[in-house]
């Protein structure tokens, strides 16, 4: 009897989140990918922070769609778009080079590649290939993504001199009509480019020209990610926050309540 109510329970969770999900535009599958047990319990916390249903569903990711994710990092993203992708769609996962000699490069792409391998009932169909313009190497195949998305990475291409280059890969590697999705920290208008690099905070506007200067049209802009409480002005720059927090214990207490960073959310299509 116990398990009898406690799978009517579940029932009826799902179909409450399915509701929920319908009023958002989040599809179901995309629903149910981000509520998969595999995923990182630290990652789930973020999830009122980065909203990842209602941000895919802006780009319009489906699950029969190719999907090259740019630096994807320790796989924040990755955990869901693995699992929404994996039947019927294809997913790339962009990570730091394979040849290098930047330890960190190193050291984050192994963690990203033993991850992936740990759960193979997950993450078997993902193809992890390179993102790094100086190396010329593969992202992806050319003119074949639906969708090239990248979440908070724009200010790591501009500090090594290669965010114009960046964009001209995401371009190439879009397919007439595909879409690149961005997501990243919002400087205030008017912001110095270097102090952009020095802060981690970039201007819409600096985002909007690297993607039009790669032949992107601006098709959509979304204040989904977005946080009021960030002045996008602290002495470590966007790393004073969450989840960072590199000042440690310096006024932890009020970069807590600020939460994660304002962030720009922007759609750019390829003609």
């Amino acid at each position: 009897m116990i398990k009898r109510f406690a799978t009517l329970g579940a029932l009826l969770w799902l179909v409450a989140a399915a509701a929920v999900a319908e009023q958002q535009g989040i599809d179901a599958l995309l629903q149910a990918a981000i509520a998969k047990d595999h995923r990182t319990s630290a990652y789930v916390a973020r999830d009122k922070f980065r909203h990842p249903g209602e941000t895919l569903s802006f780009f319009g990711v489906k699950p029969d769609m190719t999907v090259v994710e740019i630096w994807p990092g320790g796989g924040w993203y990755t955990e869901i778009l693995a699992p929404y992708l994996r039947d019927k769609g294809q997913l790339y996962a962009a990570h730091f080079p394979v040849q290098t000699e930047v330890a960190f490069f190193k050291r984050f792409r192994q963690r990203f590649v033993d991850k992936l391998g740990a759960v193979p009932e997950v993450y078997d169909r993902v193809v992890i290939s390179e993102f790094h313009p100086p190396s010329a190497v593969s992202a992806g195949p050319q003119a074949a993504a639906d969708r090239v998305l990248t979440f908070r990475n724009v200010h790591n291409w501009m500090k090594a001199g290669y965010a114009p280059e960046a964009f001209k890969t995401f371009a190439s590697l879009l397919k007439p009509g595909g879409i690149l999705g961005v997501v990243e920290h919002r400087a205030k208008p008017g912001t110095s480019e270097a102090d952009m690099i020095e802060s981690g905070y970039v201007t819409e506007a600096y985002v909007i020209e690297l993607a039009q200067a790669a032949g992107l049209v601006l098709d959509g802009r979304a204040e989904i990610n977005a946080n009021v409480k960030d002045t996008a002005n602290h002495p470590a720059g966007v790393w004073s926050l969450p989840p960072s927090l590199r000042l440690k214990e310096q006024g932890r207490d009020k970069y807590l309540a600020i939460g994660e960073s304002d962030r720009m959310t922007l759609r750019f299509r390829k003609p």
